[in-house]
């Protein structure tokens, strides 16, 4: 199975917001991705509007030639912008105020009702619908009763201890579990060239989501050479 390399750019945005500028440009950012060789473009277009703006949002649809996946929480005001905008996907994220980046999968248990007309509400629109999640059995069990198109594996725990087989076991044994229930499955948080390897090799994952090691390399090696850097690392693997 092919791999697919989505960049989040989040934090391109994030430099931009820095001074409150209107460079460097999230759009030229992801349309540079896309050269390079990404398969996709993520952004997270949060509440508090700390990086991306809504009108890189509308940006990225206009200009885009890879599918976008929209990163957002499960509101009433996401839920209407992603219905006015029709991204390719929407994937609900958890998201607090306080974090500085999104700290774990979201709790499919709370509010189950509520998540499950909100996926239900994206697909009437023609939204393919993704959750950002933890690699945990019974979680991954109930996405795909809530309706699901995919999850999205939470690799944070295997990114800060990769020597731990228990990290890379967890993501193994929860794409195998989702892919029997008929989930597509992604995966992404703290990936890296040097620790992609392990996890891009797991074979029912089909998609990995990476930014900021994207954005960071890109100061040292420009944005087009840390893409392709990231896309030789994956493709080593399988």
């Amino acid at each position: 199975m092919f791999l697919r390399l989505c960049i989040n750019i989040d934090h391109v945005a994030t430099i931009r917001q820095a001074r409150k500028a209107d460079e460097p440009d999230p759009v030229a950012a992801a349309r540079l991705c896309e050269d390079a060789g990404a398969d996709g473009i993520t952004a997270h277009l949060r509440e508090d509007r700390r990086h991306i703006q809504d009108a890189d949002v509308e940006g990225l649809l206009r200009v885009l030639r890879k599918p976008f996946n929209l990163e957002m929480a499960c509101t009433e005001e996401m839920l209407g912008i992603a219905e006015r905008l029709k991204p390719h996907q929407v994937t609900l994220v958890p998201e607090k105020r306080e974090e500085i980046t999104t700290e774990g999968g979201l709790d499919v248990t709370r509010e189950p009702e509520g998540l499950s007309a909100a996926i239900a509400r994206l697909k009437r629109a023609g939204i393919r619908t993704s959750l950002f999640i933890d690699p945990v059995p019974m979680i991954i069990e109930r996405s795909a009763w809530l309706g699901a198109d995919a999850i999205e594996l939470h690799t944070g725990a295997y990114a800060h201890h990769p020597d731990d087989p228990r990290t890379i076991g967890a993501l193994r044994d929860g794409a195998k579990q989702a892919a029997a229930l008929r989930l597509a499955v992604h995966a992404g948080h703290g990936l890296t060239v040097k620790n992609v390897g392990a996890v891009a090799a797991i074979p029912e994952i089909e998609e990995l989501n990476i930014g900021h090691s994207i954005v960071s390399n890109a100061v040292f090696e420009g944005l087009a050479n840390s893409v392709r850097a990231m896309r030789r690392a994956m493709d080593a693997a399988r």
